[in-house]
């Protein structure tokens, strides 16, 4: 029986209802469907304990003993039922709280007690453990390794918990094994990586006769999983390869006459940098290039010099930038150096290159002439936020699209601007938030990846300080003697208002305490709350100096240049993920003075927050930071949503454990299309077909991004 046609409604222990809710929370059609439903842990059932070994709480373990009493305590909803257990040399307390009328227990009954042991005043006990006379105990709930399946609230109110998953799933089990399953990578490449072949690792998977079996069938899945990851990503690369690009060989007068007025020499980076992408721009290929570059490390020049190579060769380009204040931001610093360059050829009359600004707050009297200038031309360099991709926002030329944050546009959004010309323009995605190797591999595999590994001379790496919410008066000390000296100060609150749920600072009432507590500086507020204008006037006045003390959330995370301030402070930082901990930290050391960044939160902390304080302290390495970052949280957190940017679901592999099976298959997906770009070959068709079916229900958004 072919299980990729067999009905999941008529497999053993389903029917219509089940089937139905089996579609809808899991998307199960088919029988092979619901053997892809891969359990996420395994229990060893083989071996018993005695109460005296447990000495670890995320273990579970199983004992065979008896009951010697129990009792209930407490009345209605608040009762609880406690029993001693013993195994006939000590005893442990069982505890329940739910479902207590439903337990019937006997004295004289030898019992199989399964669960996970927990501690309370420093003794161990189970709460709500499976409790199973050992009369009723079958071989095989002591045998082997029992797997546990995710399971949704839906599935759970149709019956459907790890159990009934696990009880249908082994109804399949002869199935499988009678008629198999259809071979989904080639054979060659199974036995060139030593892989278990599909329909084994199936059973095995889901059943595994020992543990030895269970790794080879995982490692066989996960390989299969970031394979076809890999595959389709590499295929993609070689498309966008092959398409045209605007070719762009001039180093002109723009570029020269900016280059050589740079107040500062560019790093090593920038220039390897620099480089690369010259290279791409004068191919006639299209460029797809990502730029990483840490907080600070000179993305912003690298940009403008890009988009003056674009000038030079007879194009227009834009910056798009997910914010005001930071398209604001890029605007001012970009008209600055431009200005420096303008100056350079003493001719102060005329600027070398037309740059303008467009965003939200931009006036309908201002677009008028601006849209015009765009459409004729006039306007080489246009940087603002998603208002670029407006319909009636038209280009005489576009030939370079450069994308900052780009995470932070939805792909439908940065779609629109490819629109903006007939042939799609060169395209440079910039972030500061450093991307992991495994990451970059699979969310921006199919880009050429750029790195800004080096930052500019004179910059001193930020001294970071973890302090609990006790030390406030010596972090007030702090404060005083740092503006004493001229410089400035950074306040950032996790929330805008009190909120009586969260035990948290928020920025209403810091802002109030700061004015009491330092009422002989200017202290200025901002908040995504705010209307821009305000925003904006408040940021000024911090920028300039007038004010010493900025309080705000994390709308100053991106963007922000103040290279004056010098000492930034994290209220409850314990809210805070690694990732944006950095981003904030990086809004100092932008200047040469020693900069600070002080991390409050509570005194109590878990074990993974405290993890996270240790290595903001540790390191300013945003890479390593990425790489703990990822470790902690996993992809789905940092991309923002689950497993966004992969074009294809990810069951099993993990990209935070499984790099080395990710560096494996990306090379073997690379050898097979280096032979056969377009999988024509007989033994190659196998991969075709799959990539074809895998691409069935899946938007495949990274052919336009």
């Amino acid at each position: 029986m072919d299980l990729s046609i067999q009905n999941i409604e008529f497999c053993k222990g389903v029917g219509a209802k089940r089937a139905d809710i089996l579609r809808k929370e899991l998307g199960v059609k088919s029988a092979l469907d619901m053997l892809y439903q891969f359990p996420y842990k395994y229990i060893d059932r083989s071996r018993f304990y005695f109460i005296h070994e447990i000495d670890d709480e995320d273990t579970y373990v199983q004992i065979i003993g008896h009951i010697t009493e129990w009792h209930t305590i407490g009345t209605g909803a608040g009762a609880r039922l406690s029993a001693t257990f013993t195994d006939g040399r000590h005893t442990i307390e069982l505890v329940w709280f739910k479902g207590i009328k439903y337990l019937k227990l006997e004295r004289n009954t030898q019992y199989l007690l399964f669960g996970k042991p927990s501690r309370f005043n420093h003794q161990y006990n189970f709460v709500h453990p499976e409790l199973t006379p050992m009369a009723k105990v079958k071989p095989e709930m002591t045998k082997g390794l029992e797997p546990y399946y995710n399971t949704t609230e839906g599935m759970k109110r149709a019956g459907l918990n790890s159990k009934a998953i696990r009880n249908i799933t082994a109804e399949l089990m002869p199935l499988l094994r009678q008629g198999g399953v259809r071979e989904t990578l080639g054979i060659d490449l199974i036995e060139q990586q030593h892989l278990m072949p599909l329909t084994e690792a199936l059973a095995n998977i889901h059943f595994p006769t020992d543990q030895i079996a269970m790794q080879k069938a995982r490692e066989r899945m996960k390989f299969e999983e970031l394979f076809y990851i890999q595959m389709q990503i590499l295929r993609q690369m070689k498309r966008r390869e092959q398409n045209e690009g605007f070719r762009m060989p001039i180093v002109g007068k723009a570029f020269h006459a900016q280059y050589n007025a740079l107040p500062y020499a560019l790093t090593n980076a920038q220039k390897r940098v620099l480089r690369e992408i010259q290279s791409d721009l004068k191919s006639g290929k299209q460029m797809n290039r990502l730029l990483q570059g840490d907080v600070g490390s000179g993305k912003t020049i690298v940009a403008l010099l890009t988009a003056l190579l674009a000038v030079d060769n007879g194009y227009q380009a834009c910056i798009m930038a997910p914010t005001e204040i930071l398209a604001n931001q890029h605007y001012e610093t970009i008209l600055q150096l431009l200005h420096q360059s303008t100056q350079s050829l003493h001719d102060t009359t005329r600027p070398l290159v037309n740059c303008q600004l467009l965003t939200g707050s931009t006036t309908t009297k201002q677009r008028i002439p601006l849209h015009e200038q765009l459409r004729n031309g006039e306007i080489d360099i246009l940087i603002g936020t998603h208002a670029l991709i407006e319909k009636e926002v038209q280009f005489a030329n576009l030939g370079l699209c450069i994308i900052d944050e780009q995470h932070r546009f939805g792909v439908a959004q940065r779609a629109k601007l490819w629109e903006k010309n007939i042939r799609p323009p060169h395209v440079l995605v910039m972030t500061a938030t450093p991307i992991p190797r495994t990451l970059a591999m699979t969310v921006y595999g199919d880009l050429h990846v750029s790195i800004i590994d080096e930052l500019p001379p004179g910059r001193k790496p930020v001294h970071t300080l973890h302090y609990n919410i006790e030390r406030r008066t010596t972090i007030n000390q702090f404060i005083t003697q740092q503006i004493d000296m001229g410089r400035q100060v950074y306040v950032v609150f996790p929330l805008i208002k009190e909120n009586e749920k969260l035990d948290l600072q928020d920025l209403q009432n810091g802002y109030n305490t700061l004015c009491q507590t330092f009422p002989q500086y200017k202290i200025s507020m901002v908040h995504g709350q705010m209307r821009a204008k305000d925003k904006d006037e408040q940021m000024q006045r911090f920028a300039s100096g007038e004010t010493q003390i900025l309080v705000a959330t994390t709308v100053i995370e991106v963007g922000v240049n103040v290279p004056n301030a010098s000492v930034m402070i994290i209220e409850n930082a314990e809210r805070f993920g690694l990732s944006q901990l950095h981003q904030l930290r990086g809004r100092v050391g932008r200047g040469a003075d020693q900069s600070y960044c002080l991390l409050l939160t509570k005194l109590e902390l878990s074990k993974d927050t405290r993890k996270r304080m240790d290595i903001m302290v540790a390191t300013n390495d945003g890479f390593r930071i990425a790489e703990a970052d990822l470790q902690l949280r996993g992809p789905g957190d940092l991309e923002g949503t689950q497993q966004s940017g992969l074009p294809f679901e990810l069951r099993i592999a993990s990209l935070t454990h499984d790099g080395q099976i990710l560096d494996v298959a990306r090379q073997a997906a690379m050898a097979i299309l280096d032979a056969d770009p377009l999988l024509d070959e007989m033994h190659n068709r196998i991969y075709k077909q799959r990539l074809d079916h895998l691409r069935q229900t899946v938007v495949n958004w990274g052919e336009i991004s």
